[in-house]
């Protein structure tokens, strides 16, 4: 009986926060899809990017105070009214995003192309400027442009989340927007003692809680000279510290242990 209520209760909380969710981003969109005409640029951007930044601070909180996430990402933080550079972090999760952004007033994220026109995401990530990740000769020029703005680019390097131990093969676009731009790479490390929203994991599917969830920054990199030797080297800070990190059990798992519940 108190695993079935145990389950209850986490079926409960996670989808209601999932909802919530839902509704945050679709306010915050119809009046992103508002204001997009009317701002100049430079302000819609300001705008569109503290929004989001406000959303997804509230909706951390909400995950905090449900009880369903212990989060620390104040190291993010750290980043504030600091030089322009390129925030790239490991991605075990589909909210990775949302809690980065939840903590910086002026993230340009690289997203997937189809997403600005999603109904949650597209108007606000369209007010905020944020950059499609396709196709790759846009990515970089219009990261460049907004890295020279002064802006920081959150970059996934691993281009989707994360399959396998330490982190998936690494997309050298990174390299090029460094070079180009001249500004460094700033690695963050993300930790999850969960499977919940990784890849493959249905929305559907109930997560067990509370997830502990951490992020830390870790080594920062000049912009290259060498490509190659560049993207050696980021692939073998990501495998230090990520040695023995929360995830590392459940990803050596296979994946039908997987989605069929993680037991920690």
């Amino acid at each position: 009986m108190t695993r079935l209520l145990k389950s209850l209760h986490d079926y409960a909380v996670a989808y209601t926060l999932l909802v919530l969710l839902g509704f945050i981003c679709l306010v915050f969109s119809a009046w992103a899809l508002l204001m997009y005409p009317l701002l100049p640029r430079r302000r819609g951007i300001a705008a569109g990017r503290f929004g989001i930044m406000a959303g997804f601070r509230a909706y951390a909180w909400l995950l905090h105070a449900s009880g369903a996430y212990k989060l620390d990402l104040t190291a993010v933080d750290a980043l504030r009214d600091g030089p322009p550079l390129i925030l790239a972090p490991n991605h075990p999760s589909l909210i990775d995003a949302l809690l980065i952004l939840s903590r910086h007033p002026n993230l340009a994220c690289v997203m997937k192309a189809e997403l600005l026109d999603n109904l949650f995401l597209g108007a606000g990530s369209r007010l905020a400027r944020y950059i499609p990740a396709d196709p790759p000769r846009q990515l970089i020029r219009e990261a460049v442009a907004d890295l020279q703005e002064g802006g920081v680019l959150l970059l996934f390097p691993e281009g989707t989340r994360t399959t396998r131990e330490p982190v998936n093969p690494l997309k050298g676009s990174i390299a090029l927007i460094s070079r180009q731009a001249q500004v460094p790479v700033q690695v963050a490390i993300i930790e999850t003692d969960s499977p919940y929203l990784g890849k493959g994991w249905p929305l559907w599917r109930r997560p067990q809680l509370p997830i502990t969830c951490r992020i830390r920054l870790g080594r920062r990199f000049d912009p290259p000279q060498d490509v190659e030797a560049f993207m050696a080297a980021l692939d073998r800070e990501y495998s230090q510290q990520l040695r023995g990190s929360l995830q590392s059990e459940w990803l050596t798992a296979d994946e039908g242990t997987r989605l069929d519940g993680y037991s920690r």
